[in-house]
């Protein structure tokens, strides 16, 4: 009924760390690029930002179909109250349940998937930073 409300909502808090951390990021690369400075073969890094918009892609991408695929179903409509489980309290107690047990758990496990992949991703880049040492060495 309304399990994609709880990605949502971290999508959206995800989405406000990535405006932060991305202006973060260009305040300290800023001086960086002004200087003119070579490319360092240390300063190989995934940022932090790049890092959340991966989050943000599987977040958002998820709440869209669920979204779409809840309203095909005709359980989210155009219109106030937009979600067709609040028309009853018991209704509402059902789309609490379905929102705490399954929008929590699928929540978890994209989060869970986006850190394996930023695992599998630093070690790519640590691949990466030693080949280009034993290179320059």
């Amino acid at each position: 009924m309304a399990c994609f409300v709880v990605p949502a909502a971290e999508a959206i808090v995800v989405t406000a760390a990535f405006i932060a951390a991305k202006k973060k990021e260009q305040k300290i690369e800023a001086p960086k690029l002004a200087d003119g400075s070579k490319f360092d073969s240390n300063d190989v890094k995934i940022t932090w930002s790049k890092r959340l918009s991966w989050l943000m892609g599987l977040l958002w991408g998820g709440v869209l179909l669920l979204a779409f695929e809840h309203f095909w179903h005709g359980e989210v409509v155009p219109f106030p109250p937009f979600l067709t489980a609040m028309g009853s309290p018991e209704d509402t107690r059902e789309m609490l349940h379905e929102m705490a047990t399954v929008g929590v758990s699928m929540t978890v496990t994209v989060t869970a998937v986006w850190g394996a992949i930023c695992a599998v991703a630093e070690a790519k880049v640590k691949k990466i930073k030693a080949s280009l040492a034993k290179d320059n060495a």
